[in-house]
């Protein structure tokens, strides 16, 4: 067994047998309160009540309930798979339900920051286990024998002396009836049978048979839709409005106006759609205009600038560069960036005398109850939120403004309204990437070793646009790394793998370069650089040097890093974020005078693997998400008004465009760390050096078909 853990009634509590028969286990997944059963069999059975319970009914079917919002993620599947695990039921006989908020129950319903398997892998493992002992112990009961005598399969109880079996159904009832254990022993990892395995959504056919799953799907009898009238420009607001063209418009309820906004609201999208179209609307300057034209200025003064924010020190970086052999040179820059998830913004609201009802897809359900009883100067528990699927989210549904506008508009015309964002709307009033630019600089010695590393950082909104503890700090005996900030109407947020999607293609192109000057291979480098960092760091290191060592390992070997191909040129790119690794091998050939990209290879290392095909899929999206918005994503400005407003103007990577992706992962038994976002940082890095092997051309700006298009128009 791999640990005996202490699962105390706080955190795990049986209900008494129900109506009808059944095993109700009421176990608190995060949260470190008790609480009571609060449902039958009956109540279940019936309407499915959402809630943090993992029950058995006498049938042998198991509903689990996932708190957690589904983005894409995978998280639906992963968390029962997790407690299915250590109850050692059959996956087949497993009912997953999407749970709704309740901050009574959870403490953590979140899709952010590559977390929710990390927060919960060790809790959701004593749920299963718990239940399992239980039922364990209501067979051996039953057959007055020892519990040590039985053992569990696929939800049966197996006495190993007689080998009588019973199912978990028909154990339901009396394991309703024993007392939580307060400590159960979980699997050895070598006893797994689900998780490493690959299972398949539990929400594909859905998706398939075009179920309504989504917010984009969700309807009320008898609701609104409404559309919003946003500034066009950041830096804008609302000076006057005439709404009699619109009112007069078929379906046409009302139209308000709220906090520079003006919305439409109606009885179809199409027709609030229409009169929004017809508003006459004056709008009034409140803040800079910006056009790109003044970020290329201001990024400029940005670098130059003698005030900075100094985010790592150490050693003496001038005299260091002052008596270097070689110092290596460069900048890049990366632009902003729209979220562009497949579903545009969308939320329902109702707001009543007696409580607020939201339904809809968000990352942050806790935030938009609290936001929205903040706005209401209510009570945050008159506020209920059921939770719908995501048609992707990228960190843009972290924000609550798309909920409150909802719930803004319900307060305003006293009824249940969806509030729905046109592809425009979402990609000219939105919550961008920050624009970054970075300045390097390294020094090296005679024998090519890097003796001086600094970077700056400087950003459009962006906060500290570096990470200063990732390497290679640590591996360098003369370090800086600073940052400065340009405060921007235009409104910037989390963009998924905040900060190092870019910084990554940034750090590890450079890394290439000084490589490169140096004399030496690329993998090489890094892995001396690595040694250096073990055996004589300078300052605290703050990533694993194994973990890194292996990714990079396992890349070049998957990739014949060290096997001389003709033709093939290979570039290479590893980044540590969300606690994760990743090394990527990028392989071009030349065709007709042009580098094709063909195969991209990535080396893992996210701990223990909960479903192979949800994992996979992680990283593969997260390398086409990378690949497509290195080679091809830009929103630029004119005045505070992005240039491009839907995906006629801007280019997002086609399908025919992605290469084939060879995916392997380290297996090194550790508890899991984050995978949704860690694969795409490395991406655009891996892409730009192997460019630069087949071609010659060093890229260091974002988009790259923006910098050398007939070079890259036949990248596919």
């Amino acid at each position: 067994m791999e640990k005996t853990s202490n699962n105390s009634r706080r955190d795990f509590l049986k209900s008494a047998a129900l109506a009808g028969g059944g095993f109700m286990l009421s176990f608190n997944w995060f949260g470190k309160e008790v609480f009571a059963a609060d449902a039958t069999a009956a109540t279940v059975a019936a309407d499915f009540a959402p809630n943090a319970y993992l029950s058995i009914h006498p049938d042998g079917i198991v509903t689990i309930f996932s708190p957690n919002p589904e983005i894409g993620q995978g998280i639906k599947t992963a968390f029962p798979i997790i407690v299915a695990e250590e109850l050692d039921v059959d996956w087949a006989k497993v009912k997953v339900l999407q749970a709704p908020l309740d901050t009574k129950k959870f403490e953590r319903q979140v899709a952010g920051g590559s977390g929710s398997i990390p927060h919960s892998w060790q809790r959701l493992r004593k749920a299963g286990a718990t239940a399992r002992q239980m039922l364990i112990e209501a067979a051996a009961k039953k057959w007055n024998v020892s519990a040590t005598e039985c053992k569990t399969e696929k939800g049966f109880v197996i006495h190993t002396t007689s080998n009588k079996k019973l199912s978990y159904g028909e154990l339901a009832t009396d394991a309703a009836q024993i007392t939580p254990p307060a400590d159960v022993k979980l699997k050895d990892l070598k006893d797994f049978k689900l998780i490493g395995s690959t299972v398949k959504g539990v929400d594909n056919e859905e998706i398939l048979t075009g179920k309504p799953l989504f917010g984009i799907d969700f309807y009320r009898e008898g609701m609104l839709f409404s559309m919003i009238q946003r500034p066009p420009a950041f830096g804008l607001k609302l000076k006057s409005f005439d709404a009699s063209a619109a009112k007069a418009m078929p379906g046409i309820v009302d139209v308000v106006s709220f906090k520079n906004k003006v919305a439409v609201v109606g009885k179809s999208t199409w027709e609030v759609k229409k009169a929004k179209e017809a508003l006459k609307i004056e709008w009034e300057k409140d803040g800079n205009l910006e056009s790109s034209e003044d970020h290329d200025k201001i990024f400029k003064e940005l670098l130059d600038s003698p005030k900075a924010d100094v985010r790592r020190k150490e050693g003496d970086v001038e005299a260091a560069f002052k008596n270097a052999a070689k110092v290596v040179e460069s900048e890049y820059q990366c632009p902003f960036l729209p979220h562009n998830p497949m579903e545009p913004m969308n939320f329902f609201a109702h707001v009543r005398a007696d409580g607020v009802e939201l339904v809809g897809p968000t990352q942050t359900p806790q935030a938009a109850q609290g936001q929205t009883a903040k706005l209401l100067n209510i009570a945050p528990e008159k506020v209920t939120v059921e939770l719908t699927r995501m048609g992707g989210g990228f960190g843009r549904r972290l924000g609550t403004d798309y909920v409150l506008e909802a719930v803004e508009v319900s307060n305003l015309v006293k009824a249940p309204v969806k509030v729905i964002w046109t592809r425009e709307d979402d990609m000219t009033g939105g919550s961008y990437r920050p624009a970054v630019r970075y300045r390097f600089r390294a020094a090296l010695d005679k024998q090519g070793n890097m003796i001086a590393y600094s970077l700056r950082g400087a950003g459009i909104n962006a906060g500290n646009s570096t990470r200063e503890n990732n390497f290679p700090s640590g591996a360098v005996p003369n370090l800086l790394i600073d940052s400065v900030e340009h405060k921007s109407p235009i409104t910037t947020g989390p963009w998924r793998a905040p900060i190092t999607n870019f910084l990554a293609f940034a750090e590890q192109s450079f890394i290439d370069e000084v490589a490169t000057a140096a004399g030496k291979d690329a993998v090489q480098f890094r892995l001396d650089l690595l040694e250096k960092a073990r055996t004589s760091p300078t300052g605290p290191i703050r990533y694993d040097i194994d973990r890194m060592k292996a990714v990079i390992e396992l890349a070049a070997e998957k990739s014949g890093w060290n096997k001389k191909r003709k033709g093939v040129s290979l570039g290479f790119s590893v980044y540590f974020s969300h606690a994760s690794y990743v090394a990527q091998v990028a392989e071009i050939v030349m065709k007709k005078g042009k580098p094709v990209l063909q195969k991209i290879y990535a080396a893992v290392d996210c701990g223990v693997v909960i479903n192979q095909s949800g994992a996979r899929n992680q990283v593969i999206g997260g390398i086409v998400d990378g690949m497509g918005h290195a080679m091809y994503g830009n929103l630029t400005f004119k005045e505070g008004t992005p240039n491009q407003s839907n995906f006629n103007t801007y280019r997002l990577i086609k399908m025919n465009e992605i290469p084939a992706i060879d995916v392997h992962f380290v297996d090194n038994g550790i508890d899991p760390t984050g995978l949704g976002e860690p694969a795409l940082p490395p991406t655009g890095g891996s892409i730009g050096n192997a460019i630069f092997k087949a071609t010659g051309k060093r890229l260091r700006n974002q988009p790259f078909i923006e910098q050398e298009e007939n070079l890259l128009n036949s990248i596919s």
